[in-house]
């Protein structure tokens, strides 16, 4: 026997003299000649959804199924559907298992089968499989491999055809041997021609050629992907035909001679040869033409003497000449068409055939075979077109498939908890419509196809959808060419996939805890508001890099329900809503997307109260058409005589520029609360003198304590409105009482006319709310206010956020010395106003300070080596403008060295920011969906958008999950409910939470609309505890150790690499602060014990030098 791979299609020597002489007595046996002998057991040699399809029909017939599978297919649906199953090739390759020919007839006489049907691929055309069945004693139900021989040498088959009558594409009579050959066939012929694989098709070694220049490597790469797919690398040349319809018509022979055909197919839909969608009959398939091509495949059946089933394959040009191609013989994947549109079950007519019945008994007589209707096959492949159909593998989450009327679904590994390995065929499911016309099909199969859900893998389901709904394919007809000239067809509409993502984010959080950071460990009340809550306070970036939700989108929403009430945001002048410096269009373009969003107001202020900044941001909130409230930053005392560098004349000055600047409202923005009523009366009294007609508007926090009496002290000199926060979330660094304000001003002039018992309602609903946020709340660090504050000028919403950090990095019982630190790193950079972004500034240099035990004098003489905070350089260096007063000197100049420094106005340098081009760049990045308002969130803050899109990509619109499971996530079986948008409602249950397995993930279990459904989450702890870091040895000169716990952002050096001392060797990140690690001596660097993402801790061994 001839049981090797490398001849399976082409070998005929022995094989065709042993069986010549039945071969040519085939056409005149009689039914009488045959004995009929009923097959009792057949194997399916094969794997996947073909398996299943033959079982199936095997069952119908009374038949016992016998499966084999692979050492990788375990797992798959194939071997649990068949009656019996063993394990072929053990220890082989995937693939080579099931091409394995001794184990396959190894295990057929083990176990008695009579006959074995091999699908379609693998051995299904291997002449020598096909001879060893034969030989073994097994029947192959196929054709005879003779005949299997000649159908497979393409060569030969074309010279049949030819004999037959059938008119062939020009081609070589032969396999060429060298590429010198495939140069002359192109000299007679011309381009373009196409090298084809002799021993095999689907598409693989395939390559068109279009001139000289490419003919080399394309025949180089068809010739090594037909041996890699088929065992021999043989091809063939012929005249590639432009543009034409891809026509097969399904044969069926049997033993005596009789020969039918089932109407043809359109397979023109195809990508790189292989086919894509197929249709039966051919749409607007002229019936001249319909006759030639079945009335040859007819006769070139019954020329060689086919038995069982077949296909012939033709190409038909556009002037409707038709092309033999190849005969596939066996049953092709489109079979299914052909079954719907005749009603002729052919895996059934398949075993009758090998049984010995004849056609006419089978009751399949040519006049007996009528076209009802239309059908189209759609196979669903895990593959991501939008990546060129690159396949995807994994695990599948979800699987919901589309069915009703006129749908047929053939399939294997469709289910959930399927594993789709990388080493098999990516086919997933083949989905086939049929209705009375083609319209109607493809009405009914996009239908089906909308109504499937594929979770955990991608899918072709959005292509297919998109040609389904193209008028060329629906009205007219379509050629090879269809998908490469219709790129409107990659256009695809994303899946949403919201809910899978949302138990992903559960998961996430029941197994590692919120993926918000958490300042302190306190758990969020259990308790819910009585009412809905709209959390409004956050940020730009925090709504991003916390919330993970949209800012705009909270904005639009915010504004639908609040339709009558002004909106007021705050703009960081230059910096618009950022901690940076951006060109001067960018900031414009921020204000005009505010205020199309709803935005009405626009505070803008100055981190320095920098006027050249300032100005900016007032005139772009003005060219945007909202109201201009120009907010001086305030510090120092002004009733104190003592200190003078923010006098009262400062500010009178100030604001007087800024009036003249033309703002609508005059605003006082105290972020430290170091406003007192004294000082409330002298500041504001003077801006009523000097403005009695600009509005005015104080902001103050309530650190001190005092902020009720500073308020009322401003309201009592002309303020127009003050700033507080309802009573259950005010005072400490909050807003002073709003119920304190109320209840004072009552009865006198000043009488607000709103009523208490309101005021005492909207408290108690924060109250409960505010117990949702236990994590995050300044009481779970601080029980009072602090008067220290008149001292270290500590603003409200940082004093919180210093008290947090300094908690999670350790210093916790040096919070003192932090806020001592802070108000010498004052004086360091020059005694500063501090509001974002100035007050991070001074923080980042305070905890620095802390952390590495320096005091202001040993700053002060080591500043020319120390690593500072990042954001305390580029101040140096002019990044967010000119303090009042100057930058510090000497200080400023032994930190800079021969830094480069920014004179003026930061953004007045920039280039114009090119919206055009990043929203380009998003959509390649992120898909089309995107739009103008994530256009300015990107041009803002373009790592944190970036992470933001990531989030939402892998867990969803978190937005619609309440505080608590937001922070904490559900317990276990605990049920809610998740509205995903009007009229879509998830009902939800916590069910379990796996034990951890060997990949160091956790399978956490779920119930999802009375379904089961799980998720796989990494459990980011057991992988620390598998990982530890060196630490840095301080008695050793040349290991540089991470100045403070964080995330390593940028790597500057590599091993080898000569460093002087002072040159920059990392970034890194932690809690928004960003800290160049510089050389502490000069050398060579010997080893790197870090990457970008490392997360370290405080003195974990960044890298070695070597002096």
């Amino acid at each position: 026997m001839l049981l090797h791979l490398g001849g399976c299609r082409g070998k005929m020597g022995i094989l065709l003299i042993r069986r010549v002489g039945l071969f040519c007595r085939a056409a005149h046996l009689s039914p009488q000649s045959l004995e009929y002998r009923p097959i009792k057991k057949v194997m399916v040699a094969n794997r996947g959804e073909i398996a299943i399809r033959v079982f199936r029909a095997c069952t119908e017939l009374g038949i016992r199924t016998v499966a084999v599978y692979s050492e990788q297919d375990t797992g798959q649906m194939h071997r649990q559907k068949a009656d019996e199953a063993y394990l072929i090739g053990r220890g082989l390759s995937p693939v080579a298992a099931y091409l394995h020919i001794p184990d396959i007839i190894k295990v057929a006489k083990e176990n008695n089968v009579d006959a074995i049907h091999p699908g379609y691929g693998f051995l299904s055309e291997c002449a020598d499989f096909a001879q060893a069945c034969v030989d073994a004693g097994v029947r192959f139900i196929g054709p005879s491999p003779e005949v299997v021989c000649k159908m497979g040498d393409k060569v030969e088959a074309r010279a049949l055809a030819i004999k037959a009558g059938v008119p062939v594409v020009p081609g070589t009579d032969a396999p060429i041997s060298s590429l010198q050959e495939a140069h002359e066939f192109a000299k007679t012929y011309g381009f373009p021609i196409i090298f084809k694989a002799a021993y095999g098709g689907g598409g693989r070694g395939m390559r068109v050629v279009r001139d000289y220049e490419e003919l080399e490597e394309n025949y180089q790469r068809a010739y090594s992907e037909a041996l890699a797919a088929f065992g021999n690398g043989a091809l063939f040349v012929e005249k590639f035909i432009e543009k034409p319809r891809h026509i097969e018509v399904q044969i069926l022979g049997d033993k005596y001679g009789n020969v039918i055909h089932l109407y043809e197919r359109d397979c023109s839909i195809q990508r790189r040869h292989q086919k894509v969608v197929e249709i039966a009959p051919a749409a607007q398939l002229d019936l001249h033409l319909r006759d030639r091509l079945t009335s040859d495949s007819v006769n070139l059946a019954k020329q060689v003497g086919y038995e069982n089933a077949g296909t012939v394959e033709f190409l038909v040009d556009k002037h409707g000449k038709h092309y033999f191609i190849e005969v596939n013989s066996r049953l092709q994947v489109e079979h299914t068409v052909t079954e719907e549109i005749t009603d002729v079950d052919l895996v059934h007519a398949q075993l009758r055939v090998c049984e010995g019945r004849s056609l006419p008994e089978l009751g399949l007589e040519q006049d007996k075979i009528q076209i009802n209707g239309c059908a189209i096959q759609c196979r669903v492949t895990t593959e991501d077109p939008s990546r060129g159909f690159q396949p995807d593998t994994g695990r599948i989450e979800v699987f919901r498939s589309g069915e009703g009327m006129g749908i047929r679904l053939d399939s294997a590994s469709a289910f959930q908890g399927a594993v789709i390995s990388p080493h098999y065929d990516s086919l997933l499911v083949k989905v086939i419509a049929s209705g009375k016309d083609l319209p109607t099909a493809a009405t009914k199969m996009h239908r089906a196809l909308t109504e499937f859900r594929v979770r955990g893998v991608k899918t072709n389901i959005p292509f297919l959808q998109n040609v389904l709904s193209n008028s060329q394919f629906l009205y007219a007809t379509v050629d090879t060419q269809f998908i490469d000239e219709n790129q409107d067809l990659f256009i695809l509409k994303p899946t949403q996939n919201r809910a899978q993502k949302l138990l992903h984010y559960l998961g996430h959080t029941m197994v590692n805890g919120p993926m918000t950071p958490i300042p302190v460990k306190a758990k969020s009340s259990p308790v819910d508001p009585v009412v809905p809550s709209v959390f409004l306070g956050a940020t730009f970036d925090v709504a991003m890099r916390f919330l993970w939700e949209c800012p705009w989108k909270r904005l639009q929403e915010l504004r639908a329900l609040i339709p009558n009430v002004p909106f007021q945001m705050l703009l960081r002048g230059a910096n618009a809503v950022g901690y940076t410096n951006y060109p001067d269009n960018a900031v414009f373009k921020f204000c005009e997307v505010a205020k199309e969003n709803g935005m009405d107001i626009f505070r803008v202020f100055d981190s320095l109260n920098y006027i050249p900044n300032m100005l900016l941001g007032m005139e772009a909130a003005g060219a945007a058409g909202g109201v201009v409230e120009a907010a001086i930053s305030y510090t120092g005392d002004v009733s104190d005589p003592m200190r003078q560098k923010y006098s009262l004349e400062y500010y009178l000055k100030l604001a007087n520029e800024l009036v003249k600047a033309g703002t609508h409202i005059l605003a006082i923005k105290d972020m430290a609360g170091l406003l007192k009523p004294e000082a409330s009366r002298l500041l504001i009294g003077a801006l009523r003198d000097r403005f009695p007609d600009i509005p005015i508007h104080v902001h103050t926090h309530d650190t001190a304590g005092a902020g009720v009496a500073a308020m009322l002290a401003c309201a009592q000199a002309g303020a127009d409105i003050v700033d507080v926060a309802v009573d259950s979330m005010a005072g400490m660094t909050s807003q002073p009482s709003m119920g304190a304000i109320v209840a004072c001003t009552r009865g006198t002039k000043l009488d607000t006319g709103v009523s208490l018992d309101r005021v005492f309602d909207y408290s108690e609903y924060w109250e409960v709310a505010r117990g949702l946020y236990a994590p995050f709340d300044c009481t779970a660090t601080m029980k009072s206010g602090n008067s220290d504050v008149y001292e270290n000028e500590i603003p409200g919403g940082q004093y919180t956020n210093l008290h947090f950090q300094a908690h999670s990095m350790g210093l916790g019982n040096k919070f003192k010395e932090v806020k001592k630190a802070y108000a010498e790193a004052n004086k360091l950079l020059g005694d500063l106003i501090k509001v974002t972004p100035s007050s991070k500034i001074v923080g980042d240099l305070a905890q620095f300070m802390v952390q590495n035990s320096l005091s202001r004098a040993e700053v002060e003489e080591r500043a020319d080596e120390l690593s500072f905070p990042l954001s305390v350089v580029e101040f140096l260096q002019g990044h967010i403008g000119i303090p009042h007063g100057g930058f510090p000197e000497p200080f400023r100049s032994k930190v800079l060295k021969s830094m480069p420094r920014i004179e003026g106005r930061p953004g007045a340098s920039l280039p114009p920011m090119d919206f055009e081009a990043l929203e380009s760049d998003l959509r390649m990045a992120h898909g089309d969906e995107i739009t103008p308002e994530d256009v300015m969130s990107a041009a803002m803050y373009p790592k944190v958008f970036q992470e933001f899109k990531e989030f939402t990509s892998n867990f969803g619109p978190v937005d619609c999950l309440n505080t608590r499971l937001f922070l904490d996530g559900p317990k276990i079986a605990e049920e809610f409910q998740v509205e995903l948008e009007r009229g879509k409602t998830l009902h939800i249950k916590a069910l379990a939470l796996g034990d951890l397995n060997k990949s160091g993930q956790r399978e956490v279990f779920f119930e999802l609309n009375g379904q089961l459904r799980s998720v796989l989450v990494k459990d980011t702890a057991a992988m620390k505890e598998m990982h530890f870091h060196p630490k840095a040895l301080k008695d050793v000169r040349g290991q540089v150790g991470a100045p403070m716990p964080g995330k390593v952002v940028e790597v500057k050096v590599k091993p080898g690499q000569k460093v002087e001392k002072g040159q920059p060797l990392c970034v890194l990140s932690a809690m928004k602060m960003e800290t160049v690690v510089n050389s502490p001596i000069s050398g060579i660097i010997s080893k790197v014990h870090v990457n970008a993402d490392s997360s370290l801790e405080g003195d974990d061994l960044i890298l070695e030098i070597t002096e």
